[in-house]
C-alpha cells in the first residue's frame, strides 16, 4: 500500500502536464498488440499492454497508442480490463485511479438520491460547492434530528414531513412520531353515517 500511496504522489505532476483519461474496455474492440510490459501479478496486474486499435473506424478516430491493463480486484473477485492513453504511469495506479472514479461517481449517484438536488441555480465553481455543501448541513442535521428525536422514519421521509411542514408550529417530536400508533379522531354522534 505505500507504493501506491507514494505514486499517487507523483500523479499529480502527470496531471498538471496534460490531460489523460481511464476507462474499462469492451470486449468487442479489437487491438494488435505493439509491447508487452512487465507486470507486478503479487498487486493485481495481470497484464500491461501498449495497443493500437484494429478496426478502421476506431483506428482513424484514435490513431495513437493506448494502453491495455487487465488487473484483477480482489474485493470483488472480478478481473478488470482498463484502457488509458497514459504510457507512464505504473499499472497499479491506473488501477488505483480508476477505483476512486468509481467512488466519486457513487458519491454524486448519492447526492441525487439523499441531497434532492434536481438541477443547479448556478453553473459556476462556486454555486454549485454552495449548494452541494448546503444540501450535505441538512442531511447532516436532519441526521441528528432524527437521532436525537429517536424516530424510526427513513432521513427521506423525514425531509419530506418538514418541507410540507415548514411553518407550522408543531413540535418536531410530535412530527416525527409514527402516525399509526396514535388513536383516529372520535366519531361523534351527531355526525351522519353514508354508510354502516
Amino acid at each position: 500500500m505505500d507504493r501506491a500511496y507514494v505514486d499517487f504522489k507523483r500523479l499529480y505532476a502527470f496531471v498538471l502536464a496534460g490531460a489523460f483519461f481511464v476507462t474499462r474496455s469492451k470486449r468487442r474492440i479489437r487491438f494488435s498488440r505493439v509491447e508487452a510490459r512487465p507486470v507486478d501479478y503479487p498487486a493485481g496486474v495481470r497484464y500491461d499492454q501498449i495497443v493500437r486499435l484494429k478496426r478502421g473506424s476506431s483506428r482513424r478516430d484514435y490513431p495513437d497508442k493506448l494502453r491495455r491493463i487487465r488487473y484483477y480486484d480482489e474485493e470483488t473477485r472480478r478481473d478488470l480490463v482498463f484502457l488509458t492513453n497514459n504510457l507512464s504511469l505504473p499499472a497499479i495506479v491506473i488501477a488505483f485511479l480508476y477505483k476512486c472514479r468509481w467512488r466519486v461517481e457513487l458519491f454524486f449517484k448519492w447526492i441525487k438520491q439523499n441531497l434532492r438536488i434536481k438541477h443547479f441555480y448556478g453553473t459556476s465553481d462556486n454555486a454549485v460547492k454552495t449548494q452541494v455543501w448546503i444540501s450535505v448541513c441538512v442531511y447532516v442535521l436532519v441526521a441528528i434530528l432524527r437521532k436525537r428525536v429517536g424516530a424510526e422514519r427513513s432521513l427521506s421521509e423525514i425531509i419530506q414531513i418538514l418541507s410540507v411542514n415548514a411553518f407550522e408550529k408543531v413540535p418536531l417530536h410530535e412530527l416525527l412520531t409514527d402516525s399509526s400508533n396514535k388513536t383516529t379522531t372520535p366519531h361523534f354522534s351527531n355526525q351522519l353515517m353514508l354508510w354502516d
